[in-house]
């Protein structure tokens, strides 16, 4: 495993580089280093500034129109993406369902869904969590009844990210219930205008609004928006997941992070001196640099597995787990810079543009909700002892 970048990639990270700094919108680049609310209208302008690259879908195969870039490749784009401070592309539809429509899809949705994920004209989410299906998600409830050409989706999902942008969304629905949990289990693209969908917001403790309560009562959807066969759904879940687990690692957001932290220690002040001078504080941002450091080998290591065609084991749950954990220890160490000015804070002051009054400033107003946000990451794609327990079965099984 080379840890270095060979000349063709030095060069293409600095194409990415350059493309980004010329781009990327100023106002977005504010709310996202700033760590302001993102609205709707942001992701969508810079994916389609993307897309009019030809940069739209980095992990995609050139066939199904999208980059053809390799693994090494994709983990420069994002990292400088990141580094510039650009949002996060979508992953729902980019990196979550396109993947199994490319593996499982008939060529009728591919053609009809895969360049809309592209070009954003479709805003996907996710349905699999229930109130009483999260990490075991084979419990799972909503029931879909098949009645000629429709299927009829009865049930709740929660936690449905972004579910109040979304125009469709991938769900995992029982259309049976006589076996075997995972036998039963099927996968349909629902979209979220259907008669019988009502979306509730859930609001968070960082007074976001990302995550909603989705019900659906009576929900007709076509036969032909069932992905792979019916009950094989828990195959395709599982498949969607890696992909979703190895994005949650998250390195080009901890080194942003990272990079905020070393700032705003070098401004806050203790007993009249940059808190970067206090050798204890000083100690925990060397350690938590050391860990990112680690975590991006660990990247290397999985991305040249990838290169080489070996199949991934457990590889992705562990690299979640980490990615998670630096993630929060970062936003704690933030907090902490912040000292008592992180304990007021105002909602309206993470809207782009705002000039009022805020302890200790603006800027470091955000942090609050930053810390709070960070705090479910350790949940997104299976909770962390979840997965722990899926890595002790993989070494059970060596």
């Amino acid at each position: 495993m080379d840890l270095h970048d060979s000349p063709e990639d030095l060069a293409f990270r600095q194409e990415v580089r350059d493309f980004v700094a010329a781009n990327l919108p100023d106002d977005i680049r504010a709310k996202v280093l700033g760590f302001l609310r993102v609205e709707r209208e942001d992701y969508v302008r810079w994916q389609r500034i993307l897309a009019g690259r030809g940069w739209g879908a980095p992990g995609w195969p050139l066939e199904h129109g999208g980059c053809g870039w390799n693994a090494v490749q994709r983990n420069i784009f994002e990292e400088e993406c990141f580094s510039a401070g650009a949002p996060r592309q979508m992953p729902f539809g980019l990196s979550m369902i396109a993947p199994v429509l490319m593996k499982y899809g008939t060529p009728a949705q591919k053609e009809r869904f895969l360049p809309r994920i592209v070009s954003m004209d479709d805003w996907w989410c996710q349905g699999y969590s229930e109130p009483g299906a999260g990490s075991d998600l084979a419990s799972l409830k909503t029931r879909a009844e098949r009645h000629g050409s429709h299927y009829v989706v009865t049930g709740q999902k929660i936690w449905t990210s972004f579910a109040q942008w979304a125009n469709w969304m991938f769900a995992l629905v029982r259309t049976d219930a006589s076996g075997k949990p995972q036998r039963g289990i099927s996968l349909l693209l629902i979209p979220m205008d259907a008669k019988g969908i009502t979306v509730r917001p859930i609001k968070t403790l960082d007074g976001g609004h990302d995550v909603n309560e989705v019900f659906l009562d009576g929900v007709q959807v076509p036969v032909e928006n069932l992905v792979g066969e019916e009950n094989d759904g828990w195959t395709l879940a599982k498949y969607l997941l890696g992909h979703e687990r190895t994005a949650i690692a998250g390195l080009g957001m901890c080194k942003r992070l990272l990079r905020r932290l070393k700032e705003v220690a070098r401004v806050q002040t203790k007993h009249g001196h940059p808190l970067i001078q206090d050798p204890r504080f000083r100690d925990r941002i060397a350690k938590i640099e050391i860990d990112v450091l680690a975590h991006e080998w660990s990247l290397a290591r999985l991305v040249s597995l990838e290169q080489a065609g070996r199949g991934l084991g457990a590889e992705p749950s562990m690299l979640k787990i980490r990615g998670s954990e630096i993630q929060g220890e970062l936003g704690e160490l933030l907090m902490e810079c912040a000292g008592p000015y992180a304990v007021p804070f105002l909602d309206e002051a993470t809207v782009f543009g705002f000039d009022g009054p805020t302890a200790g400033g603006v800027e470091l107003n955000p942090l609050a909700g930053l810390y709070l946000d960070l705090r479910k990451v350790a949940i997104y794609g299976g909770t962390n002892e979840i997965q722990r327990g899926l890595i002790g079965k993989s070494l059970v099984a060596l």
